[in-house]
């Protein structure tokens, strides 16, 4: 069955109508990350980034190439710790939401 709508299209609007699932997609990538799955991390961050802050203004918020941050969120990227929680920080910011860590014991 084909798809109606592009994927990315789809998720920039509900971002811009929905602060919950913009804020859902951080926490998501956020999770992804800690628990091991970087590579499908970096795609929800970039998406994120595209729907909210945008590659341009990131670049200048973290002061580094914008074709630096997309390939760093590209499938296969490999950002630093340093530029990861840069990139987290300004989307934290443009979202004004804050990220907390708990520990769940197993």
């Amino acid at each position: 069955m084909a798809l109606t709508r592009h994927f990315k299209e789809t998720v920039l609007e509900r971002v811009h109508r929905d602060e919950a699932f913009a804020t859902a997609l951080l926490d998501e990538a956020a999770t992804l990350f800690l628990n091991g799955e970087p590579e499908t991390a970096r795609l929800v961050l970039r998406d994120l980034v595209n729907a909210t802050i945008g590659f341009e203004q990131l670049a200048e918020v973290t002061e580094k190439p914008s074709k630096s941050l997309h390939r760093m969120l590209s499938p296969k990227g490999n950002p630093s710790m340093d530029n990861l929680a840069a990139i987290f920080c300004a989307v934290r910011e443009k979202l004004n939401v804050t990220l907390e860590a708990h520990s769940v014991a197993i």
